[in-house]
């Protein structure tokens, strides 16, 4: 009896044991699994295409930026899944090149200026988007900043209202590409921007001097100069380069070629 007692007490104490051991481990495997973290999206990658158009990627998505230069200038990238068109002007917007692109299950957002001038097919693909606006795509949102000139002379050229910049914010990633625009108030209050895509041509723009002027008021970790070719001359990036540099040499100043058939 007494050896039945002691053999009935030895088995609960191992299936006690046996329990415990059985408890830490899932306590462990529900540790580990807790600990897992999932990797966020790279940072966008910007492809430039020339003066004005370029082509991003990120997390899955292939956005272009206004596409001019026919389908050829954009061989080797996939689709749009989304384009962006900053204002009227045949740098920005070409009807032509939208025709020959594959937009088959692609949005357009476009100010409204630029939308009342498509054709049907186009239109019926396109979302206007105003100043201040913001718009919340697949994963990433899109705010309209104004785009305009200031120089008396100038002000013909874009007026205040009809065009967009564009802020993207990629997850923790903020993308500025200004259009034609000089250094207005509503370029120099950005904040937290990453990349900053900075135009500079005369006489339709800002000079190297302004833009850079607006640039270190508002202070993004990287610009990059673009849309720098003007009539007749091309604007001096290394000058833009230089003033930035001495201004506060926390900002990187970034040099793409925006245009691979010109030697300049």
């Amino acid at each position: 009896m007494k050896k039945n007692i002691v053999l009935i007490a030895c088995t609960m104490l191992l299936i006690q044991v046996s329990c415990k051991e059985k408890a830490e481990k899932q306590e462990e495997t529900v540790e580990i699994e807790t600990n897992i973290q999932v990797d966020a999206p790279d940072p966008a990658n910007i492809v430039p295409i020339e003066h004005a158009t370029a082509v991003i990627e990120w997390d899955g998505n292939t956005i272009y930026i206004d596409p001019v230069g026919g389908l050829t200038a954009f061989a080797g990238h996939k689709s749009p899944d989304y384009i962006f068109i900053t204002d009227i002007h045949g740098d920005h917007f070409n009807i032509d090149t939208l025709n020959e692109l594959d937009l088959d299950g692609a949005k357009i957002f476009a100010p409204e200026a630029v939308a009342i001038q498509m054709p049907e097919a186009l239109a019926s693909k396109t979302t206007t988007i105003k100043n201040g606006e913001t718009q919340e795509i697949s994963g990433f949102s899109v705010k309209a900043i104004p785009m305009y000139n200031l120089r008396e002379e100038a002000k013909d050229f874009h007026v205040k209202g009809r065009g967009n910049g564009y802020v993207f914010t990629f997850k923790d990633e903020r993308i500025y590409f200004s259009g034609d625009t000089e250094d207005i108030p509503e370029m120099r209050a950005l904040e937290n921007i990453d990349k900053a895509f900075i135009c500079m041509n005369l006489p339709y723009t800002m000079t190297v001097e302004s833009a850079a002027d607006g640039v270190l008021e508002f202070k993004p970790k990287k610009v990059y100069p673009y849309h720098f070719r003007g009539r007749p001359n091309v604007s001096d990036v290394e000058k833009f380069k230089n003033i930035i540099n001495e201004g506060d040499p926390n900002i990187e100043v970034v040099q793409l070629d925006w245009y691979p058939n010109e030697d300049y």
